[in-house]
């Protein structure tokens, strides 16, 4: 059986400046919104697990939290269904 999420939730690709990593990732882990937060290999730097209690919370911790993060170059949203 399958877990009800009645939050909003998604996970976010993100690509940082070369060499910013590490900074990128320690400024993601002090947004309450962030759940979780790794440093990958491959063709994105860092995923993170958002959750919020709406969906307007969500888009507004991604657009105006995450996104706008100093050496915060690109992301990518997939939000979880």
């Amino acid at each position: 059986m399958f877990e009800v999420n009645l939050l909003a939730t998604a996970f976010v690709l993100i690509n940082a400046e070369i060499g910013s990593e590490s900074e990128v990732l320690k400024d993601l882990k002090a947004i309450p919104e962030v759940k979780e937060a790794h440093m990958v290999y491959g063709v994105y730097d860092i995923i993170a697990r958002i959750e919020t209690g709406t969906m307007q919370d969500l888009k507004d911790t991604i657009s105006w939290k995450i996104r706008r993060l100093d050496k915060v170059r690109s992301t990518l949203t997939m939000i979880v269904v």
